[in-house]
């Protein structure tokens, strides 16, 4: 499945991946080429509930869920792949995660995932969030893939 922005219906992130509300944390793909990238966005409203515990009077989105929408995202260019139709991608590990600005109630997180490496039980990627141009995270994403 190749679908460049603009070039045909894409996927809601809930068709291919197995999370739900309140931890799904991608609203839309906007571009996706299967088993190689995919590019996505993660709108926040401020109305989710771990703003008010982070912190309270200055909500700021947890980094760990900023890595956690670049894995989901990386998540459906793999599960887009037929191969792994109907598998499950598995965090293998996190390296070189670096954030480097603040994500606010109200911003949209610009995701970009590439898959440097995809073989038949394991892959790594790279992710990339921005907001409004200027970059949030960037993380190395290892994952193992599981059976149905």
């Amino acid at each position: 499945m190749t679908a460049p922005a603009g070039a045909g219906p894409l996927p809601d992130p809930a068709s291919i991946l197995p999370h739900r509300p309140p931890f799904l944390l991608l609203d839309r793909v906007t571009e996706l080429v299967a088993g190689t990238s995919a590019r996505g966005e993660w709108h926040l409203s401020g109305e989710e509930d771990f703003f008010a515990g982070h912190f309270p009077g200055r909500p700021t989105l947890p980094g760990v869920l900023m890595v956690e929408s670049l894995a989901q995202l990386g998540g459906i260019a793999v599960l887009s792949d037929e191969r792994f139709a109907g598998k499950l991608p598995l965090f293998g590990g996190i390296d070189k995660a670096r954030f480097r600005r603040q994500v606010l109630p109200g911003d949209t997180l610009e995701l970009e995932v590439t898959l440097d490496q995809l073989g038949a039980t394991a892959g790594r990627g790279t992710g990339v969030a921005t907001v409004a141009g200027q970059l949030a995270c960037r993380a190395s994403l290892l994952f193992v893939i599981v059976g149905s």
